[in-house]
This record gives structure tokens, C-alpha cells and sequence, in this order.
């Protein structure tokens, strides 16, 4: 079995990549886009992981039944965010209902 030898420059450019995305993310965070901040901030994280699992974890040069395993992970983490952002989204944000119902004031 030959291990793939990343040249010390790939890593250094993923390096500055999650710099870039993590100063993407702080400045996102300042910035109000309504109900676009979640998703905004869920696609930059989205990115970064991929960054780091194909270069960091060396996914890009495993085997093929490896890629397949991560995919089939990928397409079930969608599935479980696609389902948590459908009720994020689905929930009524109308405070005045929250205290007629509940009796308090939610933080």
C-alpha cells in the first residue's frame, strides 16, 4: 500500500482558505439577513468541514469504498439538516402568541 505525498504548499493554502472562511463567518455574523443567517452560516461551516475532511483527514486520496462511505454520510447529514431546517423554518415567531400559550415570556 503507497501512501500520497501532499506537497507542504496544498496544506498551507487549505490553511489560509479556513482563515478566509472563518473571517467569511464572523463577518456573516454581523450582518442581519433575516432567516438567511442560518443558512449562510451553515454553507460556510459546509465548506470548511469539506476542506478539512478531503485534505486534512486525506479523504481526497483514500480508497473509492471510503468516498463512498463519506458521501453516504454527506447525503444523510443533508437529510437530518433539510429536516431541522423545514421546521425552523415552519415555526411561528409571533412573541405575543408565545406568552397566550405558554403563560411566559420565552429569552
Amino acid at each position: 500500500m503507497s501512501e500520497h505525498i501532499v506537497p507542504p504548499r496544498a496544506y498551507v493554502v487549505i490553511f489560509l482558505s479556513l482563515m478566509v472562511l472563518t473571517a467569511a463567518t464572523v463577518g456573516a455574523a454581523y450582518v442581519n439577513l433575516g432567516p438567511f443567517n442560518i443558512v449562510i452560516a451553515l454553507a460556510i461551516a459546509s465548506v470548511k468541514a469539506t476542506l478539512v475532511v478531503l485534505y486534512f483527514m486525506h479523504a481526497r486520496y483514500s480508497p473509492k469504498r471510503t468516498q463512498l462511505v463519506i458521501i453516504c454520510a454527506v447525503f444523510w447529514l443533508a437529510i437530518m439538516l433539510a429536516l431541522t431546517l423545514s421546521d425552523y423554518v415552519t415555526r411561528d415567531r409571533d412573541l405575543a402568541t408565545d406568552t397566550q400559550v405558554t403563560g411566559m415570556i420565552r429569552a
